[in-house]
Formats: structure tokens, C-alpha cells, sequence
């Protein structure tokens, strides 16, 4: 393999003190760590710089995944919703910024009736204010948009796709769980994988990483259900590790799965050298 594969929790392992969570992500054996902001914010600015320091010390990349209502694409670019979103992402790349991390994953939002196109001119739209903001406060950081689970909601690969190409500053966030949900579970081979990861090959700056969110997943009419051990649904590590080794473009894989024992057997995985690809995409 040419280039390296990062692994690691989707979740900090502990909020005792940043000298203990990089202890346990260095103890189990991650080279990665996402902060955790989904359900709100937990991590206070001394903490956050801290743990990056500690982090670099021991060769952990950070990222962080923005609360889940921390999304663009509001129709009302001006109501209280709004309002709250932009001050999350605000927050979330200034936690980013204080600790080294990167990217800002954030969910792209909702059609919320309108077509296709309209509600993508929205997001990119909204970024580009949020942008302004955050270059004011020191806080450009690069953001990811991540694939969403459901078929019918904004964030299909294609969405995903266009967002980051239009704003130049966010990055495509490859979610196989959600994709493996989306495409009725065909995420089966390697050549699923590798054409994912062109897709997004295709819009990232030459320096900046793959970032993916990986587990194994349940689903229903095409819709995510929920996140499962490794080894309960269908989807591998091993295709995409292959997939992976098919690319010069460094990658960090974060584990979603519910347990610990599913991101140590998906780490394991990933880590395993001497894979059956050959060839490397260009």
C-alpha cells in the first residue's frame, strides 16, 4: 500500500481530560479521532487546545462532526433556525481551529419541497456567507459534507459531489454505511468502492486526504435503520481497504460502529498490508 490509511472512533473516548482520551486512542491503537459534537457541544477551547497539542505529539489526526442541526440550505436564510446553524458550524470550526482538526463534517441538509438543484444553489449559497464569517474570526478550517442514509433526502453521492466542487473549501465525506443503505446494499465488490472514492478523488485539493465514515449497517427500503457490530449486515472492510491501495491519496477511515469490538476488527482490517490490488487509479 502507497499510501497510509488513519483509523479511528467516530467519539473521544473520554471527557475526564485530553491527556486521558489521547492516552486511550494511542492505547488502542487509532492514528484518528473525530470530536464528537452531534448531540451539542461538550469541549471548551482549553480542552480543545490541548488535546490537539497531545494529538500531534502522537501522530493522531483530529477531525470533528458539527451538531446534527448545524446544517445550510435553510429556506428562511434569516430565522431562528438558521440563525442556530450557522452559529454551531461558527463554534465547530472554531474548536477545529483551536485543536488542529480538520475537517468540519456537517450534514448538507433537507430538499424541505423544493427540487434538486434549488435546494444545492441554497447550501452553496449559505456556505458562502458562513465562509465570510469564519475567514473574520481566523476560523476558515476546511469543512466536509457527509453522504447521507436516506434516498430521498439531500446528500447522495451526486449532491455531495457538487456541493464541494462549487465551494472549493469543502470536502466530500464518503459515508459507506449510508451508501451501502442508499444503493440497497451494493456495496459488495471493490469496483463500488473505487468509484465512490474517484468521485471524490476528482474534487479534492492534491494534499487533502480521503475522509470516510465506515461501519456495518442496517437498512429498509433503501433507507438506513441503524449502525450494527461488524459482521451483523453486509457491508466489509476489505473491499474498501483494496479500493484504497488503488489510490496515491492518503485516507482517515472513521469507525461509526456502536462498540468497540466492531472498530477493532474494521481497524484491523484496514491495517492488514499486502492486499490483492495492484494497480492504482489515477
Amino acid at each position: 500500500m502507497s499510501s497510509r490509511i488513519r483509523v479511528g472512533p467516530a467519539r473521544v473516548p473520554t471527557r475526564d481530560s485530553p491527556e486521558e482520551a489521547i492516552a486511550l486512542v494511542v492505547e488502542r491503537g487509532y492514528t484518528a479521532c473525530e470530536i464528537d459534537f452531534e448531540s451539542g457541544f461538550w469541549m471548551d477551547y482549553p480542552f480543545a487546545e490541548r488535546f490537539g497539542e497531545l494529538a500531534r505529539a502522537s501522530d493522531v489526526a483530529l477531525s470533528v462532526h458539527a451538531p446534527l442541526f448545524g446544517f445550510m440550505g435553510h429556506v428562511e436564510p434569516s430565522g431562528r433556525k438558521f440563525t442556530s446553524a450557522v452559529g454551531a458550524l461558527d463554534r465547530s470550526a472554531g474548536i477545529a481551529a483551536a485543536s488542529g482538526a480538520e475537517p468540519v463534517v456537517f450534514h448538507p441538509g433537507f430538499l424541505l419541497g423544493r427540487s434538486r438543484e434549488d435546494a444545492i444553489d441554497a447550501v452553496v449559497e449559505q456556505l458562502g456567507t458562513l465562509r465570510e464569517r469564519l475567514e473574520k474570526k481566523g476560523r476558515a478550517v476546511p469543512f466536509g459534507v457527509e453522504v447521507m442514509g436516506r434516498v430521498r433526502d439531500l446528500g447522495s453521492v451526486d449532491d455531495v459531489m457538487e456541493i464541494s466542487r462549487r465551494t472549493g473549501w469543502v470536502r466530500p465525506v464518503l459515508d459507506f454505511a449510508h451508501m451501502h443503505a442508499t444503493s440497497d446494499g451494493a456495496f459488495l465488490e471493490e469496483k463500488s468502492f473505487v468509484d465512490a472514492l474517484a468521485a471524490a478523488d476528482a474534487v479534492l485539493d492534491a494534499w487533502a486526504p480521503f475522509h470516510v465514515h465506515f461501519s456495518d449497517i442496517a437498512f429498509a427500503n433503501r433507507n438506513e435503520t441503524k449502525h450494527l457490530p461488524y459482521g451483523e449486515g453486509t457491508l466489509r472492510a476489505e473491499p474498501l481497504r483494496d479500493a484504497l491501495a488503488r489510490f496515491e491519496r492518503p485516507a482517515t477511515v472513521i469507525s461509526e460502529s456502536p462498540d468497540e469490538g466492531s472498530s477493532q476488527a474494521i481497524r484491523a482490517v484496514l491495517e492488514l498490508r499486502g492486499t490483492s490490488s495492484d494497480n492504482r487509479a489515477t
